[in-house]
């Protein structure tokens, strides 16, 4: 699927995580700041691509600002932001649950 607007989902606040999704030229390019990269940016990373992979997006720039999110936000707010980019808001993606 290819992306339609650019798409901001979650907040700044401590255990949160803010995605951005926009169009992309090549595959899914990932632009993580995070105070945990370190030891975290790898499983970040793979639920963010797993993610947008079950959509079908193969084409986007993700910008992600963790505050220290468990996966199951990670998640969540990749679906929320994928589903605006894709303007399927009203339309839920049960199957990528």
């Amino acid at each position: 699927m290819e992306i339609k607007q650019t798409a901001i989902a979650g907040t700044l606040e401590s255990s949160d995580i803010q995605i951005m999704l926009s169009k992309g030229q090549s595959g899914i390019q990932i632009d993580l700041e995070s105070d945990v990269k370190k030891q975290f940016g790898d499983q970040i990373n793979a639920v963010i691509t797993e993610t947008l992979k079950k959509f079908g997006i193969d084409h986007v720039k993700v910008k992600a600002l963790d505050k220290g999110a468990l996966d199951c936000v990670i998640k969540a707010r990749t679906i929320a932001a994928a589903q605006r980019a894709l303007k399927t808001a009203d339309q839920p993606a049960w199957e990528v649950l």
